[in-house]
Order: structure tokens, then sequence, then C-alpha cells
């Protein structure tokens, strides 16, 4: 198994989306890359604590690569937008792509920078090592399954595209 760290927008939708794809064995919402020690949602609502609201993928890589899951990541954010995505805003909303190992910087620097040049501008997505991460209150976990009319930033047809990526028709 392997691991990765998106940040793209409210937490909620983000684990969601992730959860529609093959070979991504668990999520986890939680905050990371900040300053204090032990972030609560209310502390980290203030955008004052560094913290970037983060989902945490484990998956399978003989299922799915590094690379389908970025371009999915890319395909479900938009990288021009700093601190802001759909309604989300604040620093807490930046995107963002952690990783815990140096192997997986190849793969992100290539997918990153060919949607910058799809965009042809400069991203606003962090590229960064984990510095650290606090798993959300239990009831920001799994959010849209528990709510499945809570609030979504990604369209159902985005949740689709990330259902379909990687199965076979």
């Amino acid at each position: 198994m392997k691991e990765i760290y998106f940040a793209g927008g409210c937490f909620w939708g983000t684990e969601h989306y992730f959860k529609q794809v093959r070979g991504v064995v668990s999520t986890e919402v939680g905050y990371a890359n900040g300053n204090t020690p032990s972030p609560t949602y209310e502390e980290v609502y203030t955008d004052t604590t560094g913290y970037v609201e983060t989902v945490h993928i484990v998956y399978d890589p003989d299922v799915v690569s590094l690379e389908l899951l970025l371009r999915l990541y890319f395909d479900s954010i938009d990288p021009l937008s700093l601190n802001q995505q759909g309604g989300d805003i604040g620093t807490r909303y930046r995107t963002g792509v952690y990783y815990t190992s140096e192997d997986d910087l190849a793969a992100i620097n290539q997918i990153y920078a060919e949607v910058a040049s799809v965009v042809g501008q400069e991203l606003v997505v962090e590229v960064a090592p984990l510095k650290n991460f606090h798993a959300a209150e239990e009831y920001h976990q799994d959010y849209l399954d528990k709510n499945p009319a809570g609030y979504c930033h990604l369209s159902s047809s985005q949740m689709l595209k990330a259902y379909h990526a990687n199965r076979k028709v």
C-alpha cells in the first residue's frame, strides 16, 4: 500500500470523490501542514493555524497508479484559484499535494507540469512533503456517506468520472 495527501477545498467532497476510485483502500479527512498541536475544526476554521483541510488516501498501486490519482485530483480542482474552491474560501481551503515518499515526487512534478502546460499559467497548488497530519473529528469522516444531501463543491458528474476512472467497461 502507498499513501498520498490531497487538499482540494472542502475535505468532505474530496474524500467522497476519491472513495469512488477502484484501488483506493481508505480515506481519512484531517488537517495538514499547520503550526499548532492537535488542531480542532474550530481552530482551523479561523485560518490562523496554517492548516489545510486534507484527505489522506491509502491506495493499492497494483490497482490504481499515483499518476491516475493525480490526474483525477487536478480534474477535481481549479488549480488557478488561490485559497478557494467553489464556495469555500480561506487558506484552509487552499489546494495541495503532500507526499511522504520522495519517490513520488517525479510523478507529482510530471503531472503538475502537464496541467500547467494545458492551462498555460502558473498553478497555485502547493506541492510539499507532509509535515504533519491530524485526523479531523469523527463527524467529518465519511461525511457525505452519513449526510447524502450535505454540501459538496464537486458535482455528481465529477463523482461518476472518479468512479469510472480505472474500471473496464
